[in-house]
């Protein structure tokens, strides 16, 4: 059959677009959580005792059976200054994909398709790609830096110094912020637990 058998032209407007159902609505779920609120409460204090004694477990672990005898803030912060190619690469992304990547790109998804994503994703692939290559020649450069601030004040003085502090203070305050609410208002979204007590706990 041709296109005209298939749409009548005439009526076309009277056709209803795809997701109306869902004009207007803040939530994908009709307002109600489709789990309970003892979830929430279980996800956000269950997982973070876990991820706590696991971290304590596994110090302690490389403290008794590991190459050092002493873990110092230097070597927990730089690893060791161990850490091989594959690795950065995969810190790279996994810091990259942060609350705002894995929430805006499923709406995009929603609004666009498959392409949403993809293109959500490309328009950060470059500095991504920058910033490895970047960062193997600082290591080359500066291998005992611990921040980008201390390779500023090294080269530009304490001027930039203390403007890249700013600004880096900002970034990490806004970052921080917007993975707290992120993850608060997934939770909220689907266990009905309030927001500011999924941020605060």
């Amino acid at each position: 059959s041709t296109t005209e058998e298939l749409i009548d032209i005439n009526n076309r407007n009277n056709v209803v677009p795809p997701f109306a159902e869902y004009e207007g609505q803040d939530s994908y779920f009709g307002g109600e959580a489709p789990l309970p609120l003892a979830v929430g409460y279980a996800v956000v204090l269950g997982f973070g005792i876990l991820f706590s004694i696991l971290t304590t477990a596994l110090v302690y672990t490389n403290k008794y059976f590991g190459h050092k005898g002493e873990i110092t803030s230097e070597h927990f912060n730089t690893a060791g200054r161990m850490v091989k190619t594959g690795l950065t690469a995969s810190v790279i992304v996994s810091q990259w994909t942060w609350a705002a990547t894995l929430l805006q790109s499923s709406n995009v998804a929603w609004a666009y398709g498959v392409s949403g994503p993809f293109w959500y994703a490309s328009g950060a692939t470059i500095q991504v790609l920058l910033f490895g290559v970047l960062a193997i020649n600082l290591k080359k450069v500066a291998p005992s830096a611990h921040t980008v601030c201390e390779i500023v004040n090294a080269r530009w003085g304490r001027t930039a110094h203390k403007t890249f502090l700013f600004f880096c203070m900002a970034a990490n305050i806004i970052v921080t912020s917007m993975l707290l609410l992120g993850g608060a208002a997934t939770v909220q979204a689907l266990t009905g637990m309030d927001y500011r007590l999924a941020a605060f706990l």
